[in-house]
């Protein structure tokens, strides 16, 4: 009888034992650190809450990975938490005198008369072409046809444009384009549903695609979403409804970032 005592004395120990043990252990995060020091961005994770969360400045990750306002980031996207800023950040080493300064040689005999110079365009790492090479044509809405990259873009709404881009970095980084509620909203180019929800704070109803290594498309204050995320879309496909959530009246908050950094769209769309 008295070893019945005993029995559950061990027992009582043993459980409040393992009940400290589970306290011990630290909350589990939405996602890892990889061995490079890379980061995938898990879905409604904010900048800010991902750096506080390993112990970071928001700000000195935002620099590290070319971010600037309003820190838009989408799940699926990487993000370094280690090492320094961009290489494309970093100020180029002046060349030495002597590379700068190539050792003269001595003049040659008179030859014909000089051609006339031609324009050519050398890129790093290769010759230059001895054929003069025409001006790039500027680009529908005002930019060059390289700046565009190969995507071909097209208005994600009809109506007007409300709002201009701005370069203020206490407004989003993107247009405004008016409408009526439930007016169609379309993919602006070919790309794939990286985020779709109203998840962050600011944008309402909110779709981002994903076109290529560099580009992404943003559209906000959707009335409704009609697209999922891991959808491939095609350009001009009716993804949302216009509408006016997260803002003061029914319109597309549209915004084109490249390599992160939000650009003006007008630059990019046909012109009207």
């Amino acid at each position: 009888m008295r070893s019945r005592p005993l029995l559950l004395w061990l027992t009582l120990a043993f459980l409040i034992a393992g009940l400290a043990g589970c306290a011990a252990r630290p909350p589990a995060t939405s996602g890892a650190v990889s061995v490079s020091g890379t980061y995938v961005v898990q879905r409604d994770e904010t900048l800010y809450r991902i750096a506080t969360r390993h112990g970071l400045d928001w700000r000195d990750v935002a620099r590290r990975n070319g971010i600037g306002p309003p820190y838009l980031i989408y799940p699926g996207q990487r993000l370094r938490l280690t090492g320094s800023a961009p290489l494309a950040s970093r100020p180029a080493p002046a060349p030495s005198p002597s590379a700068s300064a190539p050792a003269r040689s001595p003049a040659p005999a008179p030859a014909a008369p000089p051609r006339p110079a031609e324009p050519s365009i050398a890129r790093t790492g290769e010759a230059a072409p001895t054929v003069a090479q025409p001006p790039t044509p500027p680009a529908p809405g005002g930019g060059t046809a390289a700046a565009r990259g190969a995507l071909q873009w097209q208005w994600p709404a009809d109506g007007p444009v409300l709002r201009p881009f701005s370069n203020s970095a206490t407004t989003r980084r993107g247009i405004g384009i008016g409408g009526n509620p439930g007016d169609d909203v379309r993919a602006a180019t070919d790309g794939e549903v990286v985020y779709a929800g109203s998840g962050l704070v600011g944008y309402g109803r909110l779709i981002i695609l994903k076109h290529d290594a560099r580009f992404i498309s943003a559209y906000g204050h959707n009335e409704e979403l009609l697209v999922r995320e891991g959808q491939n879309v095609r350009a001009g496909q009716k993804i949302a409804l216009l509408g006016d959530s997260g803002a003061d009246r029914p319109m597309l908050h549209f915004e084109i970032r490249v390599d992160g950094a939000p650009v003006d769209p007008t630059r990019y769309l046909p012109r009207r």
